[in-house]
Parts: C-alpha cells; structure tokens; sequence
C-alpha cells in the first residue's frame, strides 16, 4: 500500500511517498509535486487529548473533534488541519488517517500523568501530562528491540520516554511541549514560583511570557543560538555554560527515566542532534557509568545519522544505539494497520 505521509510542524510541510515496502518512492513540501496518487494519507497531528489513544480514519466527527483540541496546542493543531483539508482536497477520494503524537504515551500510569493540583483543576480542565515526541519514541523503541528502553529524542524540541516491552511508561514533555529539557529555544522545566514571582514583580505578561519560555530560552537564551552545532563549535563562556546546562538536564532525564522502568536495557540517541552530535552523547553518557552505560569513542565519532548505529562500548551493561528519526515509517506503519483493521 502506497502512503503519503504528510508532517505538518509549526512553520514547514513535510512530504514523502512510501511504496508497500516502505521504500522513499518521493518527497517533498509541495502536494503539486506529488508524481502519482497514493492508496493511502497518514498526517502527523500533534495532539490527540484524551479521546485519541490511537490512530484513526479521518471524518468529519474526528475532524471537529480536531478542532476542538486546538487550544490544546495553539501552535501545531492549525498547521495539522490546513494540511489536512490542503490534502484531502488534493486526494478527496484516498482513505486518510491521523496519527497522533500524544497516543504513544496513553500508557502512561496514573502516577507518571498526574500533576499534584487541586482536584477541580485536574476534572475541570483535563489538565494532566500528555507527553509529545510519540511518533518518534515509538518508532526508535522498536528499533532497540529490548524491555527496558530509553529513547532521547534531541532535535530542536528534545524530549525523553521511559518504554517497557513497547509501552510509554514515562516521558519528559508534559501538558505541553515546554516540559522537561532544555531545548533550542524553549526553556524547558522551570520553578513556577519563579514565573509568579516575574509577574507579580515585574510584571510581564502572560503573551510576554510565553513569548519567552517558547522562543527567547533554551540555547538560544544560554548561548544566544539556537544551533547546536554552533554551540559545540565555540569556547566561549556562554557556550561551554551552554552545554553543560543541556547535558546537566539531559543526564538528570535519562537517569528518571532509568528509575521509572527499574532499570535499563538500552539507551537510544535520536533525532538531529541525537543522530549527529557525537560529543553531546559522549559528555551525556559519561555521567551515566552507574548505570552501566559505556560507549565505544570510535564507534561514537563515526555515527552521524546517515544509519541506525550502536555504539556501545567493551563491558557496557546496555546497548547504546542512535537510530536514525523516521517518524514517517511510524505513521505510514500505523496508517496501513489502521485501514487493513477496518
């Protein structure tokens, strides 16, 4: 079955035509450009609250209920659904489906997805942890073929995911995608009293705010990039105080992650700068030894992303992989489950 996999982000329009065995038949941003007409659409949508544990066929009722989730995620919700109405206009008689970021993480335990807020909070407004990066950690945990995985998903958003035999039973990201570690320009974790003290005190707003927290922290904030690259090529104070705050975090995550499952059985890098900066999973793993995590210094340098890689080293307790990102193979996978089922 033929899928074009249509991944809608915050600010681009990613493409790609897959062939029944998942070989990359074309991609692209443009839906013009699209050589032949698939047996199938699967979209990549953000945020599937608490109806959607799993992916499903696209109708006008999950279209409405996809709409009512919007202000869940204000920022990718709209592109999700401009893309999908672009497409469905395009390919009007070709069976869609959605395949959603927060699915993945529906598994999460009643203590991992509870937040400690007053109980009218929780009923009123549904607020509790979603997790995001789903696709992704889903995909990369399959990959590791092990019980107890961590999968660090390191791109310009980063998130962690605690899997045991394929289930999330743990993950970074919270309510929102501004949870957890340090990102490219978000900040991630922060004091709340801290956020209460800056606008009782001085009076920033709450637009001011969000403006702050989702574009003006993170490395960008640190180091004033928001490239890691640029950050590992420097020396300067800003930059060497800047990594060391991202793997800081990072370390702390993994090992949180390592404790939710009791344990580890392999150690995932994915994602941008998971696949291609061997030093930040160097300095990361370096920390981890009481976990049993040893890589392989070679290995490590020559892993750049261009294939999945492991780069444990001699007498290292887990696995150590970095798996290539393919959020696409994952929604193409649960799109053919999807209508092969129904």
């Amino acid at each position: 079955m033929r899928v074009l996999v249509v991944n809608a982000g915050s600010s681009s329009l990613k493409l790609s035509l897959l062939g029944d065995g998942d070989e990359e038949l074309w991609a692209g941003s443009s839906l013009d450009a699209v050589p032949e007409a698939p047996a199938a659409i699967g979209h990549r949508v953000v945020h599937g609250g608490e109806r959607f544990h799993a992916a499903v066929r696209l109708d006008a009722g999950v279209l409405a209920a996809l709409r009512e989730l919007t202000l869940l995620a204000p920022l990718h919700q709209p592109k999700s659904l401009a893309a999908i109405d672009a497409v469905s206009s395009r390919f009007p008689d070709v069976p869609a489906v959605a395949c959603f970021d927060t699915a993945f993480h529906a598994t999460l335990p009643e203590a991992a997805h509870t937040y400690a807020l007053p109980a009218e909070w929780r009923s009123r407004y549904g607020v509790r942890r979603f997790g995001f990066h789903g696709l992704s950690h889903a995909y990369a945990s399959r990959i590791a073929a092990a019980s107890r995985v961590v999968t660090c998903h390191l791109g310009a958003g980063a998130s962690l995911c605690a899997v045991r035999d394929g289930r999330s039973v743990d993950t970074s990201m919270g309510f929102t995608p501004l949870e957890g570690l340090v990102m490219a320009t978000r900040s991630g974790s922060v004091d709340p009293g801290l956020l209460l003290w800056l606008q009782q005190h001085e009076g920033l707003t709450v637009d001011a705010m969000a403006e702050a927290l989702e574009h003006s922290s993170g490395l960008l904030g640190l180091a004033g990039t928001a490239d890691m690259r640029q950050v590992l090529s420097r020396s300067d104070p800003d930059a060497v105080l800047a990594l060391d705050v991202y793997v800081h975090r990072l370390r702390a995550g993994i090992a949180a992650m390592a404790a939710s499952l009791g344990g580890l059985d392999a150690l995932v890098f994915t994602g941008g700068v998971g696949e291609r900066a061997a030093r930040v999973r160097a300095v990361a793993c370096e920390g981890l030894g009481f976990l049993g995590v040893a890589l392989d210094a070679a290995l490590n340098e020559s892993a750049d992303g261009s294939a999945d890689a492991e780069v444990s080293g001699d007498g290292s307790a887990i696995r150590v992989l970095v798996v290539r990102a393919r959020e696409d193979l994952e929604i193409a996978a649960q799109t053919r489950a999807v209508l092969e089922d129904g």
